[in-house]
């Protein structure tokens, strides 16, 4: 049994890897080759426990989170990652799952800009500066020639910090931006991503200011959550989601649905798009924005888990157990 932390895990792969093994989740998901029940929440007022188990023609893997929105000097999520063999059920590695999961779903994201976002796109807006926003810019940035990177935080002065831990990770030419207010990100920005956990919407309420825009959403995770306004939807002129239980998940898909401001039956799921190998040319930007919610699955661990466990042992990296 090895033991894989975030450093062992880097070792392993690039964030262009990562992205390339969600691709490869999404064709799994897109064949139905895999066993994944909804992931099972409990819930403490604000906080929440969640189990989320998957087993594919391959692999088998469990993930258990704790997501604490509240937390100020730790980390909103902890979880841990266990990947079991397929033919006899051993323990293959135990992974630092809250490493993981921000990596995958900052690839989920990344995933997102691949296909999706225009080819030009070279201006990034990220909404909550938190360990997610880190990943997402992360990925945005290997899959777009990003020079202007405009950052909102409900807590402005962490922003920096922020700053500093990304600027080994991009281009040297790209600026950033502390802004004001999420108005002037998303104005300034081609691709717009919000990582948040808030329950009222974090975007601006002006449809005018998403035309030609891809935005992502991969925070809100519950029903009680919503982070995209309802006038985003009036200029919508595609909407993916990453799994059909974001139907049920989160508020950014439920709601839209309940009241009326996008029929469900124009919600496709981003497998589609993979399966397809749809290009980003052939999204209309002229007619308005392309949106795109995650609100991840197992598979997407087991997929990227397994993935980074093969590397592992090709390159004899982790720490035996």
């Amino acid at each position: 049994m090895k033991y894989l932390n975030e450093e062992a895990i880097w070792k392993c792969v690039t964030m262009s890897d990562v992205i390339d093994a969600i691709d490869e989740s999404y064709r799994v998901y897109d064949k139905g080759s895999f066993e994944m029940p909804t992931r099972s929440q409990i819930q403490d007022g604000d906080n929440t426990l969640i189990l989320m188990p998957c087993m594919s023609d391959s692999s088998i893997g469990t993930k258990l989170v704790t997501s604490f929105p509240n937390n100020k000097t730790l980390p909103t999520l902890h979880s841990l990652v266990i990947l079991n063999d397929h033919d006899n059920g051993s323990i293959q590695s135990i992974m630092d799952g809250g490493f993981l999961t921000g990596l995958r779903t900052g690839a989920i994201g990344g995933s997102a800009v691949r296909h999706l976002a225009k080819q030009n796109a070279r201006s990034l807006a990220v909404i909550g500066t938190g360990v997610q926003g880190y990943y997402q810019t992360l990925a945005a940035c290997s899959e777009r020639n990003i020079q202007d990177i405009y950052l909102y935080n409900r807590s402005i002065h962490k922003i920096p910090d922020f700053i500093e831990k990304l600027r080994p990770h991009v281009s040297s030419t790209t600026r950033f931006h502390i802004c004001q207010s999420t108005d002037y990100a998303v104005q300034k920005a081609d691709i717009i991503i919000t990582a948040t956990t808030s329950k009222t919407p974090v975007l601006p309420k002006d449809d005018s200011l998403y035309h030609g825009k891809l935005v992502i959403g991969v925070g809100s995770f519950q029903p009680t959550m919503q982070e995209f306004p309802n006038a985003l939807f009036s200029s919508a002129q595609a909407f993916y989601i990453d799994s059909h239980d974001a139907k049920k998940e989160s508020g950014d898909v439920i709601n839209p649905i309940k009241n009326g401001l996008y029929d469900e039956s124009g919600i496709q799921p981003f497998s589609e798009v993979i399966k397809l190998e749809m290009k980003p040319e052939q999204f209309n930007y002229e007619e308005g924005s392309v949106i795109f919610k995650s609100t991840g699955m197992a598979l997407f661990d087991v997929v990227v888990a397994s993935d980074i466990y093969e590397r592992s042992t090709e390159l004899n990296v982790g720490t035996e157990l």
